[in-house]
């Protein structure tokens, strides 16, 4: 493995991807992850939305038995599942792992009280959400996430290669410039399988008890947690 990223030379590597061919730099960037990092150093952890789409076609070109986790709350909907599913068949040598909490939705009512979502989404995020992908990253250097800057304002000054903070390692974003348009077109051209709830207004897809449709074209994650102030889960926050 070869430049390897420090906390202290992060930003200078990231500042050396140009973002001016056909993936605005996401080929380069992945290019690079995949030859700086072992297969035991990387995961892309996935939510299997329209940028995942995208980004598993670009990673599976790269390294076609890539390791790809995604967080299973159990309180996904049914179409989320469904994508899996098809993406599973259409990229047969990926290594995708559908990591669970520890704790059941069973135990946490009987823990915390019936739909704690409702009562306190935060908690729910880390029990169902932040730990599982901190036991995913305890071992791993990398991770590689589809944040876009365009999602939200929270997300707008996300570079190629970032230092976490929350989960002590680098975060490797390589569809940082690209479009809403662009992730369409990119999935419409190579006709990949993708959630069919995009057809029906909803942007940003998460768990079924905290995602509705989005009304207008503002900040695509409006439909998450929608009317308590809250955009993130948690993993994207320090």
């Amino acid at each position: 493995m070869t430049n390897a990223v420090t906390y202290e030379n992060w930003k200078q590597i990231s500042d050396s991807f140009e973002d001016q061919d056909k993936t605005k730099g996401a080929g380069h960037v992945l290019e690079w992850a995949y030859s700086t990092y072992s297969d035991k150093q990387i995961v892309y952890a996935s939510s299997f939305g329209a940028e995942a789409i995208v980004l598993i076609d670009l990673i599976y070109q790269v390294k076609p038995d890539a390791h790809i986790v995604f967080l299973d709350t159990g309180l996904h909907f049914l179409e989320t599942y469904e994508v899996i599913d098809k993406m599973e068949a259409r990229f047969p040598s990926l290594r995708i792992e559908r990591k669970q909490p520890e704790i059941s939705l069973e135990d946490q009512a009987a823990q915390f009280g019936s739909a704690l979502w409702k009562k306190n989404p935060n908690k729910c995020c880390e029990i169902r959400k932040v730990i599982p992908l901190r036991e995913t990253l305890t071992a791993k250097q990398a991770w590689i996430s589809g944040l876009r800057r365009q999602q939200s304002p929270t997300r707008a000054n996300t570079e190629f290669i970032n230092k976490d903070e929350k989960f002590k390692n680098i975060k490797i974003c390589p569809l940082i410039h690209w479009t809403w348009d662009d992730v369409w077109n990119y999935i419409r051209k190579k006709d990949l399988p993708y959630n069919k709830l995009h057809d029906h207004n909803y942007p940003s897809i998460g768990c079924f008890p905290c995602t509705l449709p989005v009304l207008d074209e503002g900040d695509s994650r409006a439909g998450r947690w929608a009317g308590i102030g809250k955009t993130e889960c948690g993993l994207h926050t320090r």
